[in-house]
Parts: structure tokens; sequence; C-alpha cells
């Protein structure tokens, strides 16, 4: 898969290709790349779709927004300019892992089928969310709103550490290889932890990107049953909180980075999701 560059939403985003078809917009997280759906494009492209994978705003590739906004608003409006500048039609469909998954919530109805990993609809989140166990898993969010952030990050112990208790027993060394190169530089890295500083507020929003009303759609929600960063029983409330006709299911086995533990039944569910390409 050759790397491409599309200009939209005001950035230059570089973006990975496979397959001939619909649009299927492939979403990556934190602290990770568009490499990180190296097993399901090609099940995608077989199913028949075009399976399109871009690196995040701000991750290498991709440039660095001269805005630097990283809030909700700005992840929508590139997911929408994404879809257009692509050609993608109303047949078109969405994955998000993570930080991907934020943007594919608010804008579900816009494709034909969405999916989210790892991240509940921010309305299940709740109180969960603030128990003790809970908020020592997410110890880094709050480092990321510090001036302490971005050298603690780029100790080469650090993002390794968050993949190995993110998903126990899961070889990242490949993984890694692409988040370093993604995430190495400094601009890039302060990029990435902008996200979670205009999450909690600590960054205000730029302006640039208005806020839309969301489009909900059905959505199938996959978590990992051993998830690290975000513990299993913060999925439990996700069906009742998803839109209507969707379906959530726990992944055994698996951690955070689901998709890339289990492939094969990830892969599975995707795709009797989705369907064939229209």
């Amino acid at each position: 898969m050759e790397i491409r560059t599309i200009h939209a939403n005001g950035v230059e985003f570089a973006y990975l290709s496979l397959g001939e078809g619909p649009l299927a917009l492939c979403l990556h997280g934190f602290p990770d790349t568009a490499h990180t759906w190296r097993h399901l494009m090609p099940a995608l492209a077989e199913r028949g779709y075009r399976a399109v994978a871009p690196f995040m705003r701000g991750y290498a590739p991709t440039e660095v927004p001269a805005d630097e906004a990283y809030e909700d608003a700005a992840l929508v409006a590139d997911v929408r300019a994404l879809h257009e500048e692509l050609g993608g039609d109303d047949d078109a469909v969405i994955i998000g892992h993570d930080w991907g998954a934020f943007p594919v919530y608010q804008s579900a109805g816009r494709f034909r089928r969405a999916v989210t990993l790892a991240l509940p609809p921010p309305g299940s989140l709740g109180a969960g969310f603030l128990d003790y166990e809970q908020l020592k898993r997410s110890f880094y969010v709050f480092l990321f709103q510090t001036p302490l952030a971005e050298a603690a990050a780029a100790r080469p112990d650090f993002l390794a550490g968050l993949w190995r208790e993110w998903s126990p027993g899961y070889d990242a060394t490949e993984d890694l290889a692409f988040v370093r190169r993604s995430i190495g530089e400094p601009a890039n890295l302060s990029a990435a932890i902008g996200y979670y500083r205009a999450m909690l507020g600590t960054t205000p929003p730029s302006g640039r990107h208005p806020a839309v009303e969301p489009v909900a759609g059905p959505v199938l929600y996959l978590h990992g049953v051993q998830d690290g960063a975000l513990g299993a029983e913060l999925a439990k409330a996700a069906e009742s909180m998803l839109p209507a006709g969707s379906r959530a299911e726990q992944v055994a086995g698996a951690g955070h980075f689901l998709h890339l533990e289990r492939p094969g039944e990830v892969n599975r569910l995707i795709l009797d999701w989705l369907g064939p390409a229209s």
C-alpha cells in the first residue's frame, strides 16, 4: 500500500489506499497510525470496498494543521471533507478506533454503515470514567494537560508502556516503529497530545471549526475484554446509548488494539456488519 496525499479541510492528509469500489474510511487513534488497519484493509478490498486509511491531523506524513485545532469539531470537519474529496457517496462506510471513533459517533448517519472500536459512545462513559481503577488507567490523559507531557511521552519507554498495558501480551514492535516514525518529531508529538488538551479544555476551541449537529446512524461497537486503557466495564452500557439498530460486542482475549490482536474475529464482525459493497 503506497502513501498518497489529498487536501481536505485545510490540511494535507497522507493516506493508505487499497481496492476499488465504495469508500471505506478507516480512522486510527493514539498512539497509532494508519498502518493499524493493515489486516482489515485487504479484507475490505476483497469484499469490494476502496479502503482508505488517513493519518490523522498532525500525524506524519499528514501535516501539522496551521490552526493547531484538535477539538471534536475539527475531527468531524476532517471526516466530512475527506468523504467529499475522496469521492464518497451514499454507499460509503466508516470505521474508527480510539480517537478515530470520536468523529464516527457524530457522523455515522452520513455513511451507510459505521463501526467503532475501543471507545464507547460518550454518553455511556458517565461516572464510570471517574472510578478509581479507571482513573489509574487514564493517568496519561491528566499528564497530557501539563507542561511535562511532551518530555514524558518522548521517553522511549512511555509509548511502549502504553501499548504493553493496553493490550497485554501483544507484540507491538512493528506498530511502535510506525508510531515513532509518525509522532517521533516534537511538532507531531505535540499535535497528538493536543487532542487530549482540547478534550478537557486545557486548549480552548480554535473557533475555526464550528460545532455541527451530530448525524446519528446505526453503529457496531467492539470492545476488547482485556482492554487496559478503558476497562470493559465501561462498555457494558454502550448498546443502550447507541442509536437505534446498533449492536455492541465484546471480544474475548483482546485488549485495546483488538483489531490487531484478533484480526480474524474482528474482521469477521466488521465485514458481517458492513455487508458486501453495493
